[in-house]
C-alpha cells in the first residue's frame, strides 16, 4: 500500500446486484441505499489514518473518541457529495479507489476520482469496467474452481463429484436434480450475503416456490443449483490478489440464518460450542484446500482481470455416512467481505478472549434503541486498549440509524 497517497474507500455491498442490471446509471431499491448509508462507516477498519472513506453523514467527535479507546488511526472521513463535486479533492492526488465491490455503477459514481490516482491503480485490472469481467462475479465462475479443484486434486475429504454443482435452465432441469439429489439449494448466479436463495426441502413444490426459481432464470438466464447439504460449519477464506499472484490472509467461521443470510462472524477462534470432531476437521482442512486453490486461481480469469480483495466460501457437512466432508469452493466474493472485516476485529479484542461480530436490523425498532439495551446488559471493559468484555458499536447509532453492526465479547 502507498503510505504517501491515501486510498478511497466506499462501502457499496449491493455490487453484485449492480452487476446483474448491467446499468451504470442502477441504483438499490431505498431499503438497500439506506443499509448503504447506515454502514458506510465500516471500511475504516480497512483503512489507513491517510486514507479516506466516502459517507453520508460524518461521525460525531464521540464515536471518533470511542474508536480511539482501541488505539485505531482513524482515517479522514467526506461526504459522498463533496468527494464526487470537490474540486479541490477531486484534485487531490490518491492512491486507490476502494468501493466494497465493482460494477459499472460503482465505476460510473467514482470516475470524477480516477483521473487523479496513481499510476500503479490507473494501470491495474480494475481501472475500468469490462463487459467479461460480469463472468467472475457469478456463481457459475466458481463452480468452475470447485469442479477443476476436485478434479486435479482428489481428496477423500471433498464434496463428492456426482453432488457438484449444476445449471438450470428450465423447470424440466430442476425436476431431474430433484429426482437426483431428492433436496436443493438453489442461487441467483449474481448475488451476495446470502439472497437470492431458494432451498428446496418438499415436494410437490409449491407453485409460489417454482415461481421464485423460474424468476431466477428469467431474470439471469440460468439458475445454481446444489444438493441441499446437512450443514456442520461455514468458513470463507480471505485473500488478497495483486500482479496476478494471490496472498492467504486468513479464514474465518460465520453464521447464516434459516434462509441462508449473513447473520454473524466468530471472533478469535472457532465457537467453544463446537463438536470435537467438527473442530479438529475445521483445522485440518485449510491446508488441504488454501495451496492447490491459490494454484488454480492464479491461472484462471480472476487472475487476470481482477485485483483486490476476495474470499472464498467453503461449506463442512455430514454426508449420508455421517462422515465430515467440504466444498472447497462453495462461492467466490470477488469484494471485500465481512470475512476480510472479522480478521480485522479481532486485533481489538484480547487475544485470550473469543466475541462475535454481528449486523443488526430489526423492522420497527432503530440501532440506537438496541445499542442502549445492549450497552445495559453487556457494558463494555477496555483494557490496555483490548476489548476484555462487552458491546462496542462499530457505526454511529441515531434515531435514524436503522442498520447497525457491532462486537459481543
Amino acid at each position: 500500500m502507498n503510505s504517501i497517497l491515501p486510498n478511497i474507500f466506499y462501502f457499496n455491498p449491493t455490487c453484485e446486484y449492480a452487476i446483474a442490471n448491467g446499468d451504470a446509471a442502477w441504483n438499490p431499491n431505498r431499503i438497500l441505499q439506506k443499509m448503504e448509508s447506515d454502514l458506510a462507516l465500516l471500511p475504516l477498519f480497512l483503512a489507513q489514518s491517510g486514507d479516506y472513506i466516502i459517507v453520508d453523514k460524518i461521525p460525531s467527535s464521540a464515536f471518533i473518541n470511542s474508536l480511539n479507546q482501541l488505539n485505531l488511526d482513524t482515517p479522514k472521513f467526506i461526504l459522498k457529495k463533496d468527494a464526487l463535486n470537490n474540486a479541490s479533492f477531486i484534485k487531490l492526488q490518491k492512491n486507490k479507489l476502494l468501493p466494497w465491490g465493482w460494477s459499472p455503477a460503482a465505476h460510473k459514481l467514482l470516475s470524477p476520482l480516477k483521473a487523479s490516482c496513481s499510476s500503479e491503480f490507473q494501470n491495474s485490472p480494475v481501472f475500468n469496467w469490462r463487459p467479461e469481467y460480469r463472468n467472475l462475479y457469478s456463481k457459475k465462475f466458481a463452480a468452475g474452481i470447485l469442479k477443476t479443484l476436485v478434479h486435479e486434486y482428489p481428496s477423500e475429504h471433498f464434496i463428492a463429484k456426482k453432488q457438484l454443482t449444476e445449471v438450470c435452465t428450465s423447470k424440466h432441469d430442476f425436476e431431474k436434480l430433484i429426482q437426483k439429489w431428492g433436496k436443493l439449494m438453489v442461487k441467483a448466479p449474481l448475488s451476495s450475503s446470502g439472497r437470492g436463495l431458494q432451498p428446496i426441502t418438499k415436494t410437490p413444490i409449491h407453485p409460489k416456490v417454482w415461481d421464485k426459481l423460474l424468476a431466477i432464470v428469467k431474470d439471469q438466464n440460468y439458475a445454481i443449483v446444489e444438493p441441499y447439504l446437512n450443514k456442520a460449519l461455514d468458513l470463507a477464506f480471505q485473500f488478497e490478489l495483486k500482479n496476478e499472484k494471490i496472498r492467504f490472509l486468513g479464514f474465518s467461521n460465520f453464521t447464516t440464518d434459516y434462509k441462508g443470510q449473513y447473520n454473524s462472524n466468530s471472533l478469535n477462534g472457532l465457537p467453544d460450542n463446537l463438536d470435537n470432531k467438527i473442530l479438529e476437521f475445521a483445522k485440518y482442512i485449510p491446508t488441504k484446500i488454501i495451496p492447490p486453490l491459490i494454484q488454480i486461481l492464479e491461472k484462471s480469469d480472476l487472475a487476470k482481470y481482477y485485483e483486490g480483495n476476495f474470499g472464498v466460501d467453503t461449506l463442512i457437512y455430514y454426508n449420508e455416512k455421517n462422515e465430515l466432508k467440504i466444498n472447497p469452493c462453495l462461492e467466490i466474493n470477488v469484494r471485500q467481505s465481512m470475512g476480510l472485516l472479522s480478521i480485522q476485529y479481532e486485533k481489538l479484542i484480547h487475544l485470550e478472549k473469543k466475541g462475535v461480530y454481528k449486523t443488526y436490523y430489526q423492522p420497527g425498532s432503530t440501532f440506537l434503541q438496541f445499542k442502549n439495551k445492549m450497552e445495559n446488559k453487556n457494558p463494555l471493559k477496555i483494557v490496555n486498549g483490548k476489548i476484555i468484555s462487552g458491546f462496542f458499536p462499530l457505526i454511529e447509532a441515531s434515531e435514524k440509524t436503522l442498520f447497525g453492526a457491532y462486537i459481543l465479547v
